[in-house]
């Protein structure tokens, strides 16, 4: 197969949480509603941290169109079923905080499964506070079709007989790439500039600016998500948790090690309390997933295939970006032409040299998406490439020229999103973050009442859209199915819960 074909068989898919909001406009304290089916089995609607952070999943698919209307139907299915008087909340940061106990934990039922992802997430509670957990985005997952991999490897390497090896080297060439490059993603999409003040109550010290009696943000902040305030091991380099990218074993090495080494600050919290856990362990690490990073490379999981392991068997099955934050502006929080500038994006990735990291390149990078994240449009921002102090626009530039030169091995349309997106490079004001902050300011709207708007507005959309009688009809089946199975695990266990978490935690070696 053709080079430029091969690479149209490609797969998305998409990850979106947000979180079910009550009338009086805080997180729903309402249980995981029964028209979604069971949490733990449902593939397409789940939850992420909270009872009231819903995740809907698409499968993966070609094609940005494909994607998306999958997406727009799942929203749809959820507006469907939201319980009387909720909403479905369209921004990465949450909606009003009233104290810990309103962000309720998921709960995944009875069976030693369910009661280990509870548990972790309690442990993540425990660990570094709730609130954080509130946080929604979105996930895009990645991978290049076989074909495509064929051609490649014919093309570059041709002596090369190991198909496995090959993908595996350059799919880490793609994450260090990701990591280096990244600071664009948030730059470009970032719409997390504002902050409403109930999230910021534990925050005893912050450099943000007062927007009204509501609202805190940074005048030219792009996803304070990815800032200091939001997703991150904040002890990372203390406890030595850093992932290694430089290659798929180093990267599956430091986050085992990670999950083997017991950290003194959660040896402190315990492992249980009045006979009830919680956290899984004391380790730096409960499991791989609690390693917070803007990418990761993932397995095609079985069954109950353990993360890292399928990772050294298996190898890497696709590429996860997880710096996306949710837009408010668009009816899903994503659309057509953000995904194909990131599949141009991950190409190039793919494609540029990608030599090891080294610790200073680790500290300019996180340096970078600190600087993009908390000021991003602050004009001749200055970040920092191979030790070499250059503007945000400059380098932006140079990027784009790689993209845009990757975008015609993909189609006319890819192409034109590329060349649109790139005019925010030298235009600031036409980021998210930046149209968003000046409706607010135009509209004299607070962080709240201005994201408010948008729930409304979309859930009316849904509401009075009508659809065929089986328009519905594979997610209802994942409903029932789902339900089904989640009582036959639980039925089926006959393990107590103390020796599953040692039999697992014994097999993920």
């Amino acid at each position: 197969m053709p080079f430029k074909e091969s690479l149209a068989n490609s797969l998305i898919g998409i990850e979106k949480e947000g979180l079910r909001v009550g009338r009086n406009g805080v997180i729903a304290q309402t249980a995981h509603p029964e028209g979604f089916g069971s949490a733990l089995k449902n593939t397409s609607i789940t939850t992420d941290f909270s009872e009231a952070l819903l995740e809907l999943v698409t499968q993966p698919l070609m094609g940005a169109d494909k994607v998306l209307d999958e997406l727009t139907k799942i929203h749809h299915y959820v507006y469907q079923y939201l319980p009387l008087g909720e909403r479905f909340w369209p921004a990465s940061m949450p909606c009003i905080i009233r104290g810990l106990t309103n962000i309720p934990i998921a709960n995944y039922g009875t069976s030693n499964l369910g009661m280990m992802k509870t548990v972790y997430r309690r442990g993540l509670s425990n660990r570094y506070g709730s609130v954080m957990q509130s946080i929604a985005g979105i996930h895009f997952n990645y991978s290049f079709s076989s074909e495509f991999w064929q051609s490649y490897r014919e093309l570059i390497s041709p002596e090369d007989n190991d198909s496995k090896g090959f993908m595996d080297l350059h799919y880490m060439g793609l994450t260090r790439n990701v990591l280096r490059y990244g600071w664009l993603i948030p730059y470009l999409f970032g719409a997390s500039a504002t902050v409403c003040k109930s999230f910021m109550h534990d925050y005893h010290e912050h450099t943000f600016e007062e927007f009204d009696d509501n609202t805190l943000y940074l005048p030219y902040a792009t996803s304070l998500r990815m800032g200091d305030i939001g997703y991150q091991n904040s002890q990372e380099d203390e406890k030595g948790v850093k992932a290694n990218y430089n290659s798929l074993c180093h990267y599956i090495y430091s986050l085992r090690s990670a999950m083997k080494t017991s950290c003194e600050d959660f040896e402190k919290i315990g492992i249980k309390k009045k006979g009830e856990y919680l956290q899984l362990n004391t380790n730096i690490l409960q499991i791989a997933n609690e390693y917070y990073s803007s990418v990761r490379p993932k397995p095609i999981l079985y069954g109950n295939d353990r993360p890292l392991r399928a990772l050294d068997q298996n190898g890497i099955g696709y590429i996860e970006i997880r710096s996306l934050d949710i837009n408010p502006l668009l009816e899903v929080g994503i659309d057509k032409e953000q995904i194909q500038f990131l599949e141009v994006f991950l190409l190039y990735c793919l494609l540029e040299d990608s030599p090891t990291i080294l610790s200073s390149e680790l500290v300019e990078i996180d340096s970078n998406s600190q600087l993009v994240a908390h000021k991003g449009r602050e004009p001749d921002l200055k970040l920092v490439n191979n030790g070499k102090e250059t503007s945000l626009t400059d380098w932006g530039d140079n990027i784009f020229a790689g993209i845009k030169q990757c975008s015609k091995l993909l189609s006319t349309d890819h192409q034109q999103s590329v060349d649109n997106i790139s005019l925010r490079i030298k235009n600031p004001d036409l980021t998210p973050s930046a149209i968003m902050l000046n409706e607010m300011q135009h509209q004299e709207m607070g962080f709240f009442e201005y994201t408010d708007q948008f729930s409304r507005k979309y859930q009316t959309q849904y509401k009075d859209k009508t659809f065929a009688n089986d328009y519905f009809h594979e997610l209802d089946k994942q409903v029932i199915s789902s339900r089904n199975e989640q009582l036959e695990i639980e039925s089926n266990d006959v393990m107590d819960f103390d020796q599953f978490l040692e039999d697992y935690f014994a097999n993920d070696a």
